[in-house]
């Protein structure tokens, strides 16, 4: 398995090789099994039970609730970007950007492996839905 630094040091025609689609394929798998973990052993608390007498310490208990909704929520959208991403593992899709073809850059999906856009194909995005957002 290659290490990281191989993988920044390989030519760029090497780009999404066997080698590097079996690394990225094994670090989407561990960190989709840590989210798993981390999700078993976290129970989102029932907001009825124990309720407080105070006002504020109900508060408090019903924002605490709400983070952890939250937070599932991010683990199950980030479990199922990674499911997306082992997918295009597969297709030979992973590693171009889904708006222009181009590579998306070893570097990038390093930093975040479910990447489906180069940084400024994911800039415009954001750009674009700021801008419907405030219209």
């Amino acid at each position: 398995m290659l290490t990281e630094e191989e993988i920044i040091a390989a030519p760029e025609d090497d780009y999404m090789n066997d080698e590097q689609l079996a690394f990225f394929q094994q670090r989407l798998s561990d960190m989709r099994q840590s989210l798993i973990n981390s999700g078993n052993n976290e129970q989102i608390g029932n907001l009825d039970t124990e309720r407080a007498a105070d006002e504020s310490d109900r508060a408090t208990q019903e924002e605490q609730y709400w983070i952890q909704v939250h937070m599932k929520e991010r683990e199950t959208n980030l479990i199922r970007d990674i499911d997306k991403a082992m997918h295009r593992i597969r297709t030979g899709e992973y590693g171009f950007c889904e708006d222009t073809g181009e590579d998306i850059g070893i570097r990038r999906l390093l930093i975040r492996p479910t990447s489906r856009y180069t940084a400024e194909a994911q800039a415009r995005r954001e750009l674009q839905t700021r801008q419907y957002a405030t219209a």
